[in-house]
């Protein structure tokens, strides 16, 4: 069997941006969530996925906000779309699907740490990570792990990891550390961009591996010059590059209650038609052919 394990949160951005918006009878608007149903229906009747798990970013702070104070925040989002995340929670639990609501931790932590759990399991051939967050890459092994992104319907197996970033996926925290993520806040470490990161750390695959004596580098697609001044700018800033690391490693030991067989989809709950009536739309529950 395969496991497709959901970012929530980023299937929610992507709907609030990519569907149409609709206004419920309450006037709240409601357009992401009803897009994240349709959208999660879609896969759930598509051949060969029959386990599913989606985690959610309650709030979009968490313990990283403690650690680093530039790290992304709920401020400048459109307050529609913050409205909608519990809704959506409560939808897609609705829809019959396990769904993992984060606080403390982030929606990416959840879906590390159930890979983590359920690929132990022998009856499972591959986990479908169904995002294109490039934190989640470092989740990836050979073909057993991969990413799928939905929008663009391209699956990122391990070569397809070094493909992209030029690094394995076990590599892929230092060069986010070094390379900085926008998308998360925090800057990398000045004068190391991707190329530089990809051939660095390709060869020394991490932080505490790469030699201060440029000698000892022996990489031919840098110059004794850049990799003195990369040497340079890692020694001056390598408490920052460490922290930033930190930041982008995925935690594993989110509590993941559920069992395997928990995941497997038996079917939409009652109080889905209740909710999508209250959303102002009873054709998404009209499509639903499997009820508990």
């Amino acid at each position: 069997m395969n496991i497709h394990l959901i970012d929530g949160t980023y299937e929610l951005f992507r709907n609030y941006f990519g569907a149409p918006p609709k206004k419920a009878p309450d006037g709240s608007e409601v357009g992401a969530t009803l897009g994240l149903l349709r959208s999660l229906l879609m896969l759930l009747t598509s051949p060969n996925v029959t386990h599913v798990g989606v985690a959610f970013d309650h709030v979009i702070e968490s313990f990283r906000n403690d650690l680093f104070a530039g790290y992304k925040t709920g401020e400048g989002v459109d307050p529609d779309l913050l409205a909608q995340f519990s809704l959506a929670e409560e939808a897609v639990s609705a829809l019959g699907v396990v769904v993992w609501s984060l606080v403390e931790f982030e929606a990416d932590d959840a879906i590390a740490s159930a890979a983590k759990r359920f690929k132990k399991n022998k009856s499972v051939e591959q986990i479908i990570i169904a995002s294109p967050d490039k934190d989640l890459a470092q989740l990836v092994s050979d073909n057993r792990i991969v990413c799928w992104d939905r929008r663009r319907e391209i699956i990122i197996d391990e070569a397809g990891v070094v493909e992209k970033f030029g690094v394995r996926p076990q590599s892929i925290p230092d060069w986010l550390a070094v390379v900085g993520d926008s998308a998360d806040g925090y800057p990398g470490i000045p004068g190391w961009g991707a190329k530089s990161a990809s051939a660095v750390l390709s060869h020394f695959e991490h932080l505490e591996k790469i030699p201060d004596d440029r000698g000892k580098w022996k990489l031919n697609t840098i110059s004794p010059g850049r990799a003195a001044s990369l040497i340079q700018s890692l020694a001056t800033n390598r408490t920052d590059a460490l922290l930033y690391r930190k930041l982008a490693t995925l935690r594993e030991d989110v509590p993941i209650q559920e069992k395997l067989s928990d995941l497997k989809w038996q079917g939409a709950l009652p109080r889905l038609k209740e909710i999508c009536a209250e959303m102002g739309d009873e054709k998404i529950a009209m499509r639903i052919t499997r009820w508990r």
